[in-house]
């Protein structure tokens, strides 16, 4: 069998270092989701769960951002181009049905702000160690849109239907200390203790006893897998009757005015 040279991706940084898999988001200006990444997210599991020299993933992003979600020009255009805002829903079930699918340890390396998507992305990892000056959040919300793409179902397992609530509803941000508090995160680390700390845990499981742990990663996430497969679709439906409304609307050109929206739950 032929071993992946992992060439040739667009939205990520690939690199083997020994039998640890390098995976860093970089779509500048802040990490946001696209076409692309989504190609390469689904290339990449398939290759990494293949690859016997792979035993465990690391994933993080390029700068000081880890992923921002999406990207708000886009959004802009999916106002009148609903085929591609249809394209979106598709790539964010991959990106989170990849992740959840792929048995290997993978750890995220939250080095920078995670909203949106991009905090589905980090608490899809096994192993959260996040900077605790960063923050994660679901916003969706704040942009008029249901949270479809991982939130709703990701945040109660995590940490409770109370605080799913808290933050879901309301957008709200948390640092990394306070999502390592509340069972959001595995870690939160100072600037200074943050990469030994995601390079202890990554020799860890890379030099476990491999086939254990994948089991057991399996056997973990055979009912969150189950609910993503039964609830993911509709999530992603309820997300898009969101996409439609006025109030979506309001939030991205707010957004790009540099203005609050004027939300009239239209």
């Amino acid at each position: 069998m032929s071993l992946p040279d992992y060439a040739g991706y667009r939205a990520l940084k690939v690199e083997l270092r020994g039998e640890m898999l390098w995976l860093v988001i970089d779509n500048p200006p802040v990490n946001a989701s696209s076409p692309e990444l989504r190609d390469d997210f689904d290339r990449i599991f398939r290759e990494a769960a293949i690859d016997p020299r792979v035993r465990c993933v690391v994933l993080t992003g390029a700068g000081e951002t880890f992923s921002a979600g999406g990207d708000i020009r886009r959004m802009q255009r999916m106002l009148t181009d609903q085929a591609d805002w249809l394209l979106t829903m598709r790539e964010a079930r991959t990106l989170v049905l990849d992740m959840l699918e792929f048995d290997k340890p993978l750890i995220g390396r939250i080095n920078g702000d995670a909203l949106g998507l991009g905090a589905t992305l980090a608490l899809c990892c096994d192993i959260t160690i996040m900077r605790e000056d960063a923050r994660i959040g679901d916003t969706h919300v704040r942009m008029g849109l249901v949270a479809g793409d991982g939130g709703a179902l990701l945040w109660p397992i995590l940490v409770g239907l109370t605080n799913a609530r808290r933050y879901l509803l309301s957008g709200d941000l948390i640092t990394g200390r306070e999502a390592e508090a509340m069972g959001l995160v595995t870690f939160a680390a100072a600037a200074e203790e943050f990469d030994a700390l995601v390079d202890k845990w990554a020799a860890r499981l890379s030099s476990g006893a491999t086939h254990a742990i994948v089991g057991t990663k399996r056997a973990l996430n055979m009912a969150v897998r189950q609910q993503a497969a039964a609830y993911m679709d509709a999530h992603l439906g309820l997300e898009t009757m969101s996409h439609l409304r006025d109030d979506h609307r309001e939030a991205v050109e707010a957004f790009l005015d540099k203005r609050k929206p004027r939300f009239t739950g239209n």
